[in-house]
């Protein structure tokens, strides 16, 4: 398969550019520093807009995730009120179409958070990308699949679905290196004057001047606005792949995330996957809300 989002390979892509040609900035003129938690809700609920936006205007950004602890409301309560989160966790799926199964607080609640971060800073001694991939794969096992991803055993299974060097992982998950990540990371928090998660902030690598800060949630034509804003210029969008490529490079989406990316309606992304499915290259995954949907084909 030979397309990749531009977050990882991105281009001087101009309108008369070949189909899916890319080209290496020496340096990308935006960095987006994206602050998450791995056990809050909305952050998940923004990962259709992050990739709509690596696909679209990858080019000419990197994204930096921070692992920031105790910001969400979510946080606040989850030794007292497992029943809280719950709700928490079933609204939030429920507005997004990102499914998080809640019964998670009181099946099987996690009371150490700390462990799944990290292993984040873990994973991403390995390299950014690996980092990232992990980190979606933290997110399936725990909203998906209803997983304490505080354990060991799961968060080692989760570094093998991410094909990372489990060895390394191993000796990584308990060493000085991945706990000064994660303290810096906590650190950077604190001086931007984070209060609230997930918040993007973007910058502009090549101006000395301030970052815009977005926190909470908004509809994606708000995240293009402030890259124009601190790009300094409008841009055109990079195409997007066909869908089976685009789902074999994630390997699992949810119905929510090709609606978002590809501008469907729910409707018409469900009669597409479905497609796919007759043909055997994608399978449906059952949730408790919504869809998502797993590359199988070749």
């Amino acid at each position: 398969m030979n397309w990749k989002p531009d977050e990882h390979a991105s281009s001087t892509q101009t309108n008369t550019s070949p189909k899916y040609s890319y080209f290496d900035f020496v340096q990308k003129p935006i960095e987006l520093y994206v602050f998450i938690d791995p056990l809050c809700p909305e952050c998940w609920s923004l990962e259709p807009y992050l990739k709509k936006l690596s696909i679209e205007y990858g080019r000419f950004f990197t994204i930096r995730p921070i692992v920031s602890g105790n910001l969400h409301p979510m946080n606040n309560d989850q030794f007292e009120q497992p029943k809280r989160l719950r709700d928490i966790w079933e609204k939030t799926a429920k507005r997004t179409g990102m499914s998080c199964d809640g019964d998670l607080w009181i099946e099987n609640p996690i009371f150490f958070a700390w462990s799944a971060s990290l292993a984040i800073k873990a994973a991403e001694l390995q390299g950014k990308k690996a980092g990232r991939i992990f980190l979606r794969k933290i997110q399936e096992k725990l909203f998906l699949q209803k997983q304490n991803v505080t354990e060991e055993a799961v968060l080692l299974a989760c570094a093998r679905d991410a094909k990372l060097d489990i060895e390394e992982f191993k000796k990584d998950l308990h060493s000085s290196s991945a706990k000064k990540a994660l303290q810096c990371d906590l650190k950077l928090t604190r001086e931007m004057d984070i209060d609230y998660i997930p918040t993007i902030v973007f910058f502009n690598q090549m101006i000395e001047k301030e970052g815009i800060k977005i926190s909470g949630l908004y509809p994606y034509e708000i995240y293009v606005h402030v890259l124009f804003e601190i790009l300094q210029k409008e841009a055109i969008p990079s195409e997007k792949p066909p869908l089976e490529e685009f789902i074999s490079f994630y390997e699992i989406v949810a119905t929510k995330e090709v609606s978002v990316v590809y501008n469907w309606s729910l409707a018409k992304t469900e009669r597409e996957l479905k497609k796919l499915q007759l043909q055997q290259i994608v399978e449906k995954i059952p949730v408790k809300y919504g869809s998502f949907w797993k590359y199988i084909g070749e």
